[in-house]
């Protein structure tokens, strides 16, 4: 309105044309105002939601590469050497990774590529490493690249139990049992692989797996005679089978 006003004021020095065009215009705002009060919100919204396709490796970061390194135990250089051609080939060709070995800093090095499209295959290789690092054999070590759903768990006797002596080595052979008879009897069983690397212990298999192969390793530590546990993991495993 005081626009329209105005206009009547210097209607006198310019005229009755410019006054009619600012009514028009005042009124063509109101009545575009109006229309877009009466339209419905939720159109409004719908048609405004953006797609976005997903983002592939090699986008993520800005398109900048990424990097992981893995540090390597001075006691396992040894047979990273003799297996390298098995370790880097499943990185390179399934991951499409870029792998070097660091003898300066001794710890193998990733690092995705413009080739990179799986948005996990960096973490992926990183644990599939690890894996082999920690004792696991390659062959164990390559169901990470090829399941989604495998873990790594490592923990050690004395946060079970404080043991000291004697006492922690009867301990260690419970666990291992006679020619490593207790510890293939566990992985069998439960579906995982079990790593004894002096007091450490660690576990590669799926999340319910893992738990079931920590309860059996805890109950050992514990003190729990084989047989004992032996009998736990058959009820365990014909769970396991009517489950499947």
């Amino acid at each position: 309105m005081t626009r329209v006003k105005a206009s009547k004021k210097n209607d006198k020095t310019t005229g009755g044309n410019d006054d009619a065009n600012v009514v028009d215009a005042v009124d063509n705002y109101n009545e575009s105002e109006g229309e877009v009060e009466e339209m419905p919100v939720d159109e409004i919204i719908g048609d405004a939601i953006p797609k976005f396709r997903a983002l592939a490796a090699n986008e993520m970061n800005n398109g900048k590469p990424q990097y992981r390194k893995i540090p390597i135990p001075p006691h396992r250089l040894t047979p990273l050497k003799k297996s390298w051609p098995k370790i880097y080939e499943p990185l390179v060709t399934h991951l499409n990774l870029q792998v070097r070995m660091n003898t300066k800093s001794k710890c193998v090095e990733l690092k995705t590529s413009k080739h990179t499209t799986e948005t996990g295959a960096l973490q992926k290789g990183a644990d599939f490493v690890t894996a082999f690092t920690l004792g696991f054999d390659i062959d164990d070590a390559m169901a990470i690249l090829r399941l989604d759903d495998l873990y790594i768990e490592t923990f050690e006797i004395k946060d079970v139990k404080t043991l000291h002596g004697d006492h922690l080595s009867r301990a260690i052979g419970r666990i291992a049992g006679k020619d490593g008879k207790v510890k293939f009897t566990i992985e069998n069983a439960s579906k995982t692989r079990v790593v004894l690397a002096d007091t450490k212990i660690h576990i590669l298999g799926s999340f319910q797996n893992i738990k079931i192969a920590r309860d059996a390793i805890v109950s050992l530590i514990l003190g729990s005679p084989p047989g004992k546990v032996y009998a736990s993991l058959r009820t365990v495993a014909a769970r396991m089978k009517e489950r499947f």
